[in-house]
């Protein structure tokens, strides 16, 4: 064989490969653009119900196209602490259901009408105005993409034909006896962890399958190997993650490792009988067409079946033990020892694959700042009425106003980047929101911090406030704590009609603020307090002051006015 004929064949395949998985992704973005804030709605029907999290899984990956991208995306929900872990194997099981809808869409036979399909969509994709319109463009152009790729990928295999060591090899490498199908079971899961894609290992298996050069039960084995090869992915990318992630990946692990180990030993006597009866033809039927070319028309159909009634059957029996293999993982992953008082793992998971669902671990910061926010101000309140700044009320603190700067910084990095993407106008508004809330956060931070600063100054210098002074500013500390309080119910319930009554309430806190401030220059005038006191005093006064000013641009944006 000349080396012209396998240079024509590699870059057939490989360029038929890129061009599929160039279409996996384009379908992907599309979809997750034209499903915007809906996705994270679904991703809210998660509950500790096993049924409900399959359901959820199943249409997450439905909609992404992909069954690695759910699962990396499970477990950057679960590092978040905004799944648990229950819910996560709920939706893992129904993410292996859902990865399947791509074998039957590489069924169809409209392979000759990809590359049409790919540029009507492409003209739409490029010269719509942003919207969904533009996005759809983008699904039907990633569809085009993925059946054009296929086709090359197929075009590109047929001259192996020609070549009979190569096909003496494949007619040897045959699920011919259950180690046959082990052998062909790790080809599939190896080749797909190099690929990372189970879609693509799919869609060159079919490809294979399309020409002939592989017969039924060697693909239906390739399969089932590529549902173990899939789970690379979520492993790399609980690695570095909490504990609770890692068995999250470790229950994808098992439930397909097992999975396949029971299924190969039925696939020749039972599985694949009752999947030729299903489909009502021997999958390895051939037919000879009027241009002297050779088909397998059912052989397509056969390998998704396989697929499909794999990860239904695993599903169903795995569902009922949902509880033991939690219980498993967890003994496999015991927790770390920590000796932080307050701790959130790095947003770095869910970057870029899932961009919709990447602003739910961006919330989760946002709360964990609002959270931490109101610990500050409580702190505060607890220090005016004792006092006394013990080392603890400083740590609460100062530690926590670090921690703030680290978080504002991470969130703005993570959400510049996720928002760069092919994104619907809400999402994009969503995380616009979350950047803005990340900074009036820490800047509620950064003013708390500047108030224990100004009580700490005053008990170093022994600067006496008038009785008077200390009352006062524990009635602001508690009128602020509870306007905090509401402005972060506003943002947890997206309660936009609180939200606008809070901007009246800063107007009311504002005004008992000025009356304070005036009572305070009379008691200078009368001598009850000092003038050097009124330094600290007015420091800490209009820390205050602007501690409520930046809760009340967090009310705003609940409003978008701003």
């Amino acid at each position: 064989m000349s080396n012209g004929l396998w240079f024509s064949i590699a870059i057939s395949v490989l360029g038929g490969l890129g061009v599929f998985l160039l279409g996996m992704k384009y379908m992907s973005e599309g979809l997750q653009a034209v499903s915007g804030n809906r996705l994270r709605k679904i991703v809210g029907l998660i509950t500790d119900n096993r049924i409900m999290g399959m359901l959820v899984g199943l249409t997450v990956t439905c909609i992404v196209q992909s069954s690695s991208v759910t699962t990396v995306m499970v477990i950057g929900l679960v590092n978040s602490a905004v799944m648990t872990l229950t819910q996560a194997i709920g939706v893992i099981f129904g993410a292996n259901i859902g990865t399947t809808i791509t074998g039957w869409i590489l069924t169809l036979n409209i392979g000759k009408y990809g590359l049409p399909l790919l540029g009507i969509s492409a003209l739409v994709f490029i010269f719509a105005k942003p919207g969904k319109i533009r996005y759809a463009g983008m699904v039907f152009m990633g569809i085009g993409m993925i059946f054009f790729g296929l086709q090359l990928m197929s075009e590109g295999f047929k001259p192996l034909h020609t070549i009979p060591e190569l096909k003496e090899w494949f007619i040897a490498f045959q699920a011919a006896s259950y180690l046959g199908v082990l052998k062909c079971a790790l080809v599939g899961c190896l080749i797909t962890m190099v690929i990372q894609s189970s879609s693509a290992t799919l869609g060159i298996t079919m490809g294979l399958a399309s020409t002939g050069m592989i017969n039924f039960q060697t693909a239906g084995a390739l399969v089932l190997g590529e549902n173990i090869g899939t789970t690379i992915t979520a492993f790399l990318a609980s690695l570095g993650a909490t504990p609770n992630a890692k068995r999250a990946a470790y229950a994808h692990i098992l439930f397909n490792l097992i999975g396949v180990l029971w299924i190969t030993l039925i696939t020749i006597p039972i599985y694949f009988p009752l999947v030729a009866k299903l489909i009502g033809h021997d999958p390895n039927t051939m037919v000879v067409l009027a241009n002297g070319e050779e088909s397998f028309p059912y052989i397509l159909v056969g390998i998704a079946m396989v697929h499909t009634g794999f990860n239904v059957v695993n599903t169903l029996v795995f569902l009922p033990f949902t509880g033991v293999l939690a219980k498993l993982v967890t003994w496999l992953v015991p927790d770390k020892k920590s000796t932080a008082p307050f701790t959130l793992p790095p947003l770095e998971i869910v970057r870029g694959d899932t961009p919709a669902l990447g602003v739910l671990q961006s919330e989760k910061y946002i709360l964990f700042m609002a959270d931490s926010d109101e610990i500050m101000l409580e702190t505060l309140g607890a220090v005016l009425e004792s006092d006394k700044i013990t080392g603890e009320d400083k740590a609460k603190i100062f530690e926590r106003e670090k921690l703030l700067d680290t978080m504002q910084e991470e969130i703005i990095v993570f959400l510049g980047e996720l928002i760069n993407g092919e994104l619907s106008y809400d999402v994009q508004l969503t995380g616009r929101h979350q950047m803005r809330m990340a900074d009036e956060y820490e800047s509620i931070s950064d003013y708390a911090a500047a108030v224990l600063k100004g009580l700490l100054k005053r008990h170093e210098n022994k600067l006496d406030f008038a009785p008077m002074d200390i009352q006062e500013f524990i009635d602001i500390n508690r009128r602020v704590l509870d306007y905090v309080k509401k402005v972060n119910l506003a943002v947890r319930t997206n309660n936009v009609r609180l939200a606008a009554d809070l901007v009246l309430v800063s107007h009311e806190i504002t005004r008992i603020m000025k009356q304070y401030r005036q009572a305070h220059l009379t008691r200078i005038v009368d001598n009850v307090s000092t003038p050097l006191s009124s330094l600290v005093y007015t420091d800490i006064w209009n820390s205050y002051r602007r501690l409520k000013d930046h809760a009340l641009n967090i009310a705003e944006i609940v409003t978008d006015k701003k």
